[in-house]
């Protein structure tokens, strides 16, 4: 089981930057895929990317590839997601989740947040043109 705790949200200028911290507590944390989602008001939670529990590979959400990268450190049990070029459409409560052993290969269900176990409480962002 994971308790997984999101910080670094936050106001920020379009353009800006922010990073994102993701802090986990709980056993085997090196053995979930770490997902970051997003639900901005009055829409659907979205997949914004996530990163493999075996080799560290990502995948994106193609609203933010090339803006975002998401990042992961097995030692702290910490994941982390840098967001540059930020746009007003990225304003948003950002949530990090855990799959157990998820499978970045099959991208229909790690883009699916009915993959997920675990969940953070969401953090903030707000971006202002």
């Amino acid at each position: 089981q994971l308790q997984l705790v999101e910080s670094g949200g936050g106001s920020v200028s379009a353009g800006g930057s922010l990073r994102l911290s993701c802090a986990a507590s709980g056993r085997f944390f090196s053995k979930y895929a770490m997902g970051w989602f997003r639900q901005a008001p009055g829409k659907e939670r979205e997949f914004v990317g996530v990163i493999s529990w075996i080799d560290s590979s990502t995948l994106y959400a193609d609203a933010v590839k090339g803006r975002f990268t998401i990042s992961r450190d097995n030692s702290n049990n910490r994941v982390y997601l840098q967001m540059n070029d930020l746009k007003s459409e990225d304003t948003a409560v950002y949530y990090c989740s855990a799959c157990h052993q998820g499978d970045l290969r099959v991208e229909s269900l790690i883009r699916s947040d009915l993959s997920y176990d675990y969940w953070g409480q969401g953090t903030q962002v707000t971006v202002s043109s």
